[in-house]
């Protein structure tokens, strides 16, 4: 009786390191799926977890350090996991926001039907794009293995509230850079239109060239988003590679 009741505590303690990504992070909130049915998934990805490492979970002296304590180390450490995806999207959605204001899109946003939250109308396409590349790499069989790795590496029990930022510090710069990088064409574009709007201001002051080059580069956004999205599908896959690669050094 007294396995069934360390087994059962140990699987609701390891569906904290779980829920976090399966509740909160991007691609999955893009994704309409009842909260009841992801924190039916955690659990069972959890018990999955603790039938497979006996040793690093129920088994565990994880009683020795005070259950309020083992909660919040495994929520923090489910936190952690879940920021590395969190990050690589808020920078997709970040140089989608700045296509929008370089377009005159800056007041045009779209209502996410899953998270009724407001987000950026170029950066919803990078948002979902990333999400399809996401899946197409077979990330999700990634995620399984990093969560198996982080119960061996970090038993139940032993996680701690505090870790080194250095590496999320040096993750963010690079996810940042790549969100541009795929935002770059069309933004160079759109560059290269603000200064030929600019030149006919100079040279022919009676036109409202704020009306042509909102219209103009508006045009221009839609002819160029298609292309940036199709030729950055390996940098896409890069970014999603890199938040998984990311998160092991979270642990």
């Amino acid at each position: 009786m007294g396995d069934l009741t360390d087994q059962a505590v140990a699987v609701l303690l390891l569906s904290l390191r779980i829920a976090p990504t399966l509740s909160f992070a991007q691609p999955f909130t893009l994704l309409r799926i009842p909260a009841m049915i992801r924190l039916i998934l955690a659990i069972t990805l959890s018990a999955w977890l603790v039938s497979g490492n006996p040793d690093a979970t129920w088994r565990a002296p994880f009683w020795d350090a005070g259950l309020p304590v083992v909660v919040l180390g495994e929520l923090f450490l489910g936190i952690s996991l879940a920021l590395a995806l969190q990050l690589a999207f808020a920078a997709l959605l970040t140089a989608g926001r700045a296509i929008d204001i370089q377009a005159g899109f800056g007041l045009a946003v779209l209502v996410d039907p899953t998270t009724r939250a407001q987000m950026p109308l170029a950066g919803t396409f990078f948002a979902y794009a990333g999400a399809a590349i996401f899946f197409a790499i077979g990330a999700p069989g990634d995620l399984l293995a990093i969560w198996a790795a982080s119960v061996e590496k970090v038993p139940l029990g032993a996680a701690s509230l505090g870790g080194d930022p250095a590496p999320l510090i040096e993750y963010m710069g690079t996810v940042f850079l790549m969100a541009i990088g795929l935002a770059g064409i069309v933004l160079l574009v759109l560059f290269l239109l603000d200064l030929i709007v600019a030149f006919l201001s100079r040279t022919l002051p009676q036109m409202n060239v704020l009306l042509l080059g909102f219209q103009v580069k508006a045009l221009a956004t839609i002819a160029a988003l298609p292309l940036a999205l199709s030729f950055s599908g390996a940098l896409f896959a890069r970014l999603m590679r890199t938040a998984l690669e990311t998160m092991p050094r979270l642990i």
